[in-house]
């Protein structure tokens, strides 16, 4: 989770906004924006989603085709 971490406070900066900014814009606590950008082990993955909607990302599941 760690470079999701760091790409979500990139983007939030890229759009010039504060953590409570993007919390409200999202939908999402302040806490879990602050938790998230710092690398929390474990985080609740429709809420990372909420935020990445918001950028107009998302994450998937992709088989690995090893």
């Amino acid at each position: 989770m760690n470079n999701i971490g760091k790409r979500i406070k990139e983007l939030r900066k890229k759009y010039d906004l504060t953590q409570v900014e993007l919390s409200e814009r999202a939908g999402v606590g302040l806490r879990f924006i602050r938790e998230l950008e710092n690398n929390k082990a474990t985080i609740r993955l429709d809420k990372l989603n909420q935020v990445l909607r918001f950028f107009g990302h998302h994450i998937e599941i992709i088989k690995d085709e090893k």
